[in-house]
């Protein structure tokens, strides 16, 4: 085989690859003319740059890939997606309540058309109209009604809702059994407790004088306590926590969920809401402690319904509800320890 770079090779065509600095077969780089050999160093270097920043992205990737693996989560549409929401949220509360009331009704009733959708899958009979009715009348009467008529307007929706399966039930007349029956009873009032109710705690805060930065601490919190249980598990997980609710799970993590707990806590508290450090420490460990049921209550749902995650709408995430399980009962926390701490701090 003759050498192809003797005298007598033939010169590379401009899109064939070569060995040689590829800038010095671009047709626009003429030897000997003015500049020619500042382009071709341009050049050179573009490329050079070009393929280190082709080989970061392809160790990016198989870290991603190994990480994902290990996780079962996308690092970078994760990421992305969470910054993207927590944007919008950020902005809702800080400049417009009434805004954050249409995000977190949007939410809710997504979550809830998920957790409905997934109880059909499982064979149970939840009537998802009056669900979402119920739902949404709940979550706007916690912002726009007084706190005590709250619990009126949740026992009309529970009842409605229950109601409103049994004359179905009566009227399908399929034969079904009592026990089912009831259990459907039971599940289509647990929806409603579940979702819209644990976020109608978060709009009844929202309304208090400064509740917009308390409902900003804790979902912080509930978030920070998520990535700082994310981040030490990935590195240092090996005891599982919860193996036959969540395998992944693992107390290295809940270490790192602590560590990042108590931190935040103490920070928010500080320059968000306003009361002492130690009131910010124990609002960021209690929040820890409901952040954790919440994320382990729906896991063993998840899990006795047998499905990895609620949907697939926010890839990276799973479902709205699975962003959510955190969240919602520790509206119901952050709520009573504001009624706590703000008398001491007045």
């Amino acid at each position: 085989m003759a050498d192809e770079s003797g005298p007598g090779a033939t010169p590379p065509s401009e899109d064939a690859p070569t060995r040689r600095n590829p800038a010095v077969y671009r047709h626009d780089i003429v030897p000997g003319e003015p500049g020619a050999e500042f382009k071709a160093q341009v050049r050179a270097a573009r490329s050079e740059l070009e393929n280190q920043m082709a080989h970061a992205r392809n160790e990016f990737d198989e870290v991603n890939e190994r990480i994902k693996q290990r996780t079962g989560r996308d690092l970078i549409v994760a990421t992305l997606i969470g910054v993207a929401i927590g944007g919008v949220l950020i902005a809702s509360l800080v400049f417009l309540k009434w805004a954050f009331v249409l995000f977190a009704l949007g939410a809710v009733l997504l979550g809830m058309f998920e957790f409905s959708r997934a109880l059909i899958a499982s064979g149970r009979r939840v009537d998802m109209v009056p669900q979402i009715v119920a739902g949404t009348l709940m979550m706007l009467a916690a912002y726009f009604v007084e706190p005590w008529l709250l619990w009126i307007v949740v026992f009309v929706a529970i009842a409605f809702v229950v109601i409103w399966r049994l004359v179905a039930q009566m009227t399908a007349d399929d034969g079904r059994t009592y026990g089912d029956v009831l259990t459907d009873v039971l599940i289509g009032a647990l929806l409603q407790l579940y979702v819209p109710f644990f976020a109608s705690l978060a709009l009844v805060l929202l309304r208090q004088d400064g509740g917009e930065w308390w409902v900003l601490a804790f979902i912080i919190i509930a978030v920070v306590c998520d990535i700082g249980a994310y981040a030490a598990g990935l590195s240092f997980g090996k005891h599982p926590m919860a193996p036959r609710i969540s395998p992944k799970k693992t107390w290295e993590g809940f270490a790192g969920a602590v560590a990042a707990a108590a931190g935040a806590g103490v920070l928010v508290g500080l320059f968000m809401i306003g009361v002492d450090w130690w009131m910010g420490l124990v609002f960021g460990l209690v929040i820890l402690g409901t952040a954790t049921v919440g994320d382990l209550g729906e896991s063993m749902i998840k899990r006795d319904l047998g499905i990895k995650d609620m949907s697939s709408w926010l890839p990276g995430h799973g479902g709205v509800l699975d962003r959510l399980d955190s969240i919602l009962p520790s509206a119901t926390a952050a709520l009573a320890l504001y009624y706590l701490f703000t008398p001491l701090v007045a």
